[in-house]
C-alpha cells in the first residue's frame, strides 16, 4: 500500500490551502454572520480550475483525479464549508453526473460553462414528501411533441437561486409508483422559480432554496441517460456525492482540532498551559485520531471511485464516520476553549453548526447504515436518499 499523494494531487491541495487562507478564512466569519453568498469567490476559484478539477480538460476543466477533486472540497471546507458545499454539489451532483451519462451533444453544451464557473450547477430530486424515500416523489415529466413539459416543485435545493443548470428528476411515467418510471433532466434557470430561502443552522454562506416548476417546457434533448430510467442517474451521483460531503465534515473537523490545539498550547490556567493537564491531552489525542480515522475511509473510497471500481459501501462508511466524528469533535473543541468556544469570537462554534447537516444531507446517518448493512448482508434492495 502507497499512503503518500502524488506530487500532482500535493500541488493541488496547496493551491487550493493557500487560496482558502488569502480569499475563504479572512471573510467566512462575517460571511456566516450576514448570511452573504460570496458569488465573486467562484468566478476565482474557476480561475484556478477549481470549479471544474476532476473535469476533463476537453471540456474546460483541469483534469485532475476524483482524489485531488476530493483534496479541493477537505481545503475550502476548512476555512468555510459553506464554500465547501457549493463547489460540491456543483461538481459532483450537477457537472459529473452529466459527464457520466450525457450525449456528446449534452457534454459539449452544458459542461465548459460549469467547469469555468460561468454556471453553477444544483441537484433537484427531494420534495416536501420525497426525502429520504426519493422513490416518492411528484414532480411530473409529461410527453407533447417535441418534448416534455415538467410541473413540480422541489426542496432543499443546494444552490438554487444562483444556479444556471438543474438536474432535476420528475416521474415520466404517471402509472408506476416508487423507483420506476422516473427520468432525469437537464432544466436552465429560466424554468425553474424560486419560492424560498432557508434559514438554516449552518452553512450560512451557501444558499438552500424550494423551487417551483410551472409547466417547463423542454425538448427531447434535455432528458439526460435513458427514459424512466433517471433513478440510476440520483443513485449514482449519490454514491459519489457522499464521499465529498465526507470531505467536507472532514475539512470541518481539521479546522476545529487546529483552533482547538492552538488554544490549549496558549491558554494558562493554574499557572500551566491546559495542553499540560491529562484531561486536555485526552481530547486532543481523540481528536487526532478520529480525524486520521475518517481521513482514510475517504481517501479509500476517493481512490476506489476514481479507479472505476464499486464504492457504494465504502462512500457510505467515509460519510458516515467522518459525518458523527465531525460533529463530535467540533464539540470537543468548543469544550476546550470553555466560554470562549461559546462566542462568535472564535470560530469554533460555526463549526459546529456547519457539521451538524453533514450527518442529514446526501443520505442521512441512518440511510448510510442502511446502505452498508444490505452490501455485507448482500442484500439488492438499494436505499433511496435524497440531498
Amino acid at each position: 500500500m502507497d499512503f503518500d499523494l502524488t506530487q500532482d494531487q500535493r500541488e493541488i491541495q496547496a493551491l487550493t490551502r493557500d487560496f482558502a487562507r488569502a480569499e475563504i478564512e479572512p471573510n467566512a466569519s462575517a460571511w456566516d454572520r450576514d448570511h452573504h453568498f460570496p458569488r465573486e469567490l467562484f468566478g476565482k476559484l474557476a480561475e484556478i480550475g477549481l470549479m471544474g478539477a476532476c473535469v476533463p480538460e476537453e471540456y474546460g476543466g483541469a483534469g485532475v483525479d476524483f482524489l485531488s477533486y476530493i483534496l479541493v472540497l477537505e481545503e475550502l471546507s476548512r476555512a468555510d464549508a459553506g464554500v465547501g458545499v457549493t463547489v460540491a454539489v456543483h461538481t459532483s451532483a450537477a457537472t459529473l453526473p452529466i459527464l457520466t451519462h450525457g450525449t456528446d451533444e449534452q457534454k459539449a453544451r452544458f459542461v465548459p460553462p460549469l467547469a469555468r464557473g460561468e454556471h453553477l450547477g444544483a441537484f433537484a430530486l427531494t420534495e416536501a414528501d420525497a426525502g429520504s424515500d426519493a422513490g416518492a416523489l411528484r414532480t411530473k415529466a409529461e410527453p407533447h411533441d417535441s418534448g416534455w413539459t415538467i410541473t413540480g416543485a422541489k426542496q432543499w435545493i443546494t444552490n438554487g437561486r444562483h444556479a444556471g443548470t438543474f438536474l432535476l428528476f420528475a416521474r415520466t411515467d404517471q402509472q408506476t409508483a416508487g423507483a420506476r418510471g422516473v427520468s432525469a433532466f437537464l432544466l436552465d434557470a429560466e424554468h425553474v422559480r424560486v419560492t424560498r430561502d432557508e434559514e438554516k443552522l449552518g452553512l450560512n454562506s451557501s444558499v438552500t432554496n424550494d423551487i417551483v416548476i410551472e409547466a417547463a417546457e423542454v425538448g427531447r434533448d434535455r432528458l439526460l441517460h435513458e427514459e424512466n430510467r433517471g433513478f440510476r442517474v440520483a443513485m449514482a451521483t449519490l454514491d459519489g456525492g457522499r464521499i465529498g460531503i465526507a470531505a467536507q465534515a472532514l475539512g470541518i473537523a481539521q479546522a476545529g482540532y487546529d483552533v482547538a490545539r492552538a488554544y490549549a498550547t496558549e491558554r494558562r490556567a493554574f499557572g500551566h498551559r491546559i495542553a499540560d493537564f491529562q484531561a486536555i491531552q485526552h481530547k486532543l489525542a481523540d481528536m487526532s485520531m478520529e480525524i486520521d480515522a475518517a481521513r482514510l475511509l475517504v481517501y479509500r473510497a476517493a481512490w476506489l471511485k476514481q479507479e472505476g471500481r464499486k464504492h457504494t459501501e465504502e462512500g457510505a462508511k467515509a460519510k458516515l464516520f467522518a459525518s458523527e466524528m465531525a460533529r463530535r469533535q467540533t464539540a470537543e473543541a468548543i469544550q476546550i476553549l470553555g466560554g470562549y468556544g461559546y462566542t462568535k469570537e472564535f470560530p469554533v462554534e460555526r463549526y459546529y453548526r456547519d457539521a451538524k447537516i453533514t450527518e442529514i444531507y446526501e443520505g442521512t446517518s441512518e440511510i448510510q447504515r442502511l446502505v452498508i448493512a444490505r452490501s455485507i448482508l448482500g442484500l439488492t434492495e438499494r436505499a433511496l436518499v435524497a440531498r
